[in-house]
Parts: structure tokens; sequence; C-alpha cells
């Protein structure tokens, strides 16, 4: 008997962490806002561009499926036809916003192709969400049943699935070390202060790679209601791939193993080592740790100097929409720190990994 339609929290948390950045992308770098003095909606009747390349089309497709392929389980209270076609519309109304919002910043160009590519890549997302998304988020679904195995039941479990998706989402910074996050430097064009020492920097790049690799599956480990090494190593072999794929992609020529720097691989080495160790520990004190590392992860990744083994960001390709998904990247790199230290005081003193299950 199939099951009753119902919304999905979780796929509303990723509807709703995807919109944000989005957003941000759309309208990043918020600055030199300015009124143009022309209509607010002139650029609909524009021709069509001299200028494009079918890549710039394809990511304003594709970059949009997520959000309406999510919104459809998250509004499963509606009718599935009913919620398809609002998630489209959902969609079209945010492109349509953020486009007419560029017309107020000099360094973006408002786009009727942008709008028409986003509102195609919805309506794309929209079917595939009420063909495959109510079942990947269904109770029956494995998704669900892995879920509600693993992870911490309620608004705890959910929010930790989207911060450790957007951890992912941060190992696309192709010019980060390795594990990276919570660099403000960038965010508020602060100065490096530290000079470059080759012996100090290596130290430095092993330890922002371990402690940053520690807090991460201590993280995970809290938001598991019993223990899955095969999931918290799948989590840490996705955010290699992530990290090779930007090397390979956003650098010019594109170098996969890039991020193997001597430090990187001491880094990584040592932080599974101490991910081990922090594992056999009582589960009380996996937040506490996490904290902590995340916690000296974050200061050393602000004193680092500059990463001379990457190439500069002269050679990262400077076209059409990467810079949209480059700020977003960054946006994500820098703030994730402080909402996982906001995450991990949710969770409380008490430790959810030794929650009972559920029959």
């Amino acid at each position: 008997m199939p099951h009753p339609r119902r919304s999905s929290p979780l796929a509303a948390y990723f509807a709703a962490a995807i919109g944000v950045l989005v957003v941000y992308a759309c309208l990043h770098p918020f600055s030199g806002w300015r009124d143009p003095g022309l209509p607010l909606f002139d650029f609909l009747d524009a021709p069509w561009p001299r200028y494009y390349t079918w890549v710039d089309l394809t990511v304003n497709v594709i970059g949009i499926v997520p959000f309406s392929f999510a919104l459809v389980p998250a509004l499963g209270r509606l009718p599935r036809g009913w919620a398809v076609t609002l998630a489209a519309l959902l969609t079209f109304g945010l492109s349509l916003s953020v486009e007419t919002l560029q017309n107020f910043l000099p360094s973006r160009v408002p786009s009727n192709l942008d709008v028409g590519c986003n509102s195609l890549g919805g309506l794309l997302g929209a079917l595939a969400g009420g063909r495959w998304g109510e079942r990947l988020f269904a109770p029956d679904s494995g998704l669900t049943r892995w879920r509600r195995r693993v992870i911490v039941a309620g608004h705890p479990g959910e929010i930790g699935l989207v911060l450790l998706g957007l951890w992912l989402l941060t190992l696309l910074t192709p010019e980060s070390l390795l594990f990276a996050t919570g660099d403000l430097r960038r965010l508020l064009d602060l100065p490096t202060p530290l000079q470059f020492n080759p012996t100090r920097f290596v130290k430095v790049e092993a330890a922002i790679a371990a402690s940053q690799l520690v807090a991460v599956g201590l993280t995970a480990r809290c938001m598991m209601r019993e223990f899955s090494p095969a999931s918290l190593a799948l989590l840490i072999v996705l955010g290699l791939g992530a990290k090779t794929l930007a090397m390979a992609s956003f650098f010019a020529p594109g170098n996969p193993l890039q991020w193997a720097t001597p430090g990187g691989q001491i880094g990584l080495a040592a932080g599974a080592a101490l991910l081990a160790l922090g594992l056999l520990l009582p589960a009380r004190t996996h937040g506490m740790l996490a904290g902590m590392a995340l916690l000296v992860g974050t200061a050393l990744v602000n004193l680092a100097p500059e990463n001379p083994f990457l190439p500069s960001e002269v050679a990262l390709i400077q076209r059409g929409n990467f810079l949209n998904f480059h700020g977003l990247t960054q946006l994500a790199a820098s703030l994730w720190p402080f909402a996982v230290f906001a995450y991990l005081g949710l969770l409380g003193a008490s430790h959810p990994g030794a929650a009972p299950r559920k029959p």
C-alpha cells in the first residue's frame, strides 16, 4: 500500500540551503549598488545576446535543477501535480528576482537568457523531483532507512546532513589548502599575517589538513545514532574526490592531484590516525574534540601564508558562470566552521550517537 504524501523536512532544508547559495552566487560581490535609471524589467525584451557559450547555457540549466528537485518532496503535502507546478514557478520567481536585482549591481548584467535557462532547469528539476524525488525521500526509501538507522532523529540530523553536504561544496574551492575552511581574510579583505617559509608552511598546511579532517569526522560521528565506518569513509573519499575535481576543472591547465602537496599528504595521514584515535574515546567527548579541532584548524587557516604550491589565481578559469560558482564556494568555505560551531552547540552536552535506536 503506498504511503500517504507528506513533506520531507530534509528536502526542505536542502532546498533552502541551495536557494540561499543561488542568491549569493548571482548577486556576489554585493557591492556598488546603484540605481541605473532604467525600467526594472527592460532586460526581458532584450534581443538574443551576441556573445554566449553553450557551457554557460548548460550551467544555467543544470545549476538550478537541484533546487526545484528538492522543492517537490519538500512540498509533499500538496498533490504531486501541484507540487511540481509550484516548484517550477518558485524557481522561475527566484531566477527573475535575482536577475532583476542585478540591475542595481555594476558588476552584473541581467539577462533574459539566464531567466529562460533557469526556468527550463527548474521545470526539468521539478519533473524529476515528481518522478524520483519523492521516492528518494519516501519513508521506505533506502536513503530514509539509512537516515533513520544511522543519523540522529529530527532537525539535528537533517541540519547535520546539510552541513556535510555544504562541506563537500567547500572543497570545490580550487585555490584553498586541503580541507581548509574558515578563511575570513578573503571575505573581509584582510592581509596575510605571516610571510612564507618553506619548512613552516609544510607544518602549517599539514596541521590544517589534519585538524580539519578530525573536526569533520568527529562532527559526523556526533550526528550518528550508531557508528557507521563505511559512511564516514565514504564522506572522506567524496571530499577528496571533490577536491580532485576542482583541481582538474578550475585551473588551466588542470592537475587533479595538485592538492597532494607534501603538507597535504602528511596532514591527511596524520588526520586519519588522529581521527581513528578520537573515535575510540568515549562518545561524550566527541563534540568537544570536534570543536577544539575546528577551532585550531580555523585559526591556522587565517594565519597561513599564501599557498605557493598551487597555481596563481590568474590561472583560474575566469569566464562565464565560474565566477558565480567561485564566489559561492568561497562563501561556503569561509562560514562553514562557524555554522558547525553553532550546530555542535545545538546537539548539546548529551552525545546523540549514544541515543537508542528506534524499533
